[in-house]
């Protein structure tokens, strides 16, 4: 079993920044691929970004892209999401996942691990 655990959130006003981590006590990333995701109250869990933690490729939703930054450290086994710019619509539960094959994909179900989430609200 794999432990993620997600810090970072908070409230933050339209137009300014937050920083997520992901951290998995006890475990090495090789080649995964890891994704952050987000779910509003009464949506769906949606697509945020994601990241091969061997080669470093990335992919973003349209709706972040330009605003958010996917990335990891190796050394410290952590991946972060920082996020500027931020907008009420991101408004959200932001989740990390962590898949067991390398392919980088935007879809919930073909992740195997998730942290417990940490709230974002942005107030305009």
């Amino acid at each position: 079993q794999v432990q993620l655990i997600e810090s970072g959130g908070g409230l933050v006003q339209a137009g300014g920044s937050l920083r997520l981590s992901c951290a998995a006590p006890g475990r090495t990333f090789s080649s995964n691929a890891m994704g952050w995701f987000r779910q509003a109250p009464g949506k769906e869990r949606d697509f945020v970004a994601a990241i091969n933690w061997s080669v470093g490729t990335t992919l973003y939703a349209d709706s972040v892209k330009g605003r958010f930054t996917i990335s990891r450290d190796n050394a410290k086994n952590t991946m972060y999401l920082q996020m500027n710019n931020l907008k009420p619509e991101d408004t959200a539960v932001y989740y990390c996942a962590l898949a067991r094959w390398s392919n980088i994909v935007t879809t919930a179900t073909q992740y195997d691990y998730w942290g417990q989430g940490t709230q974002v609200t942005v107030s305009s």
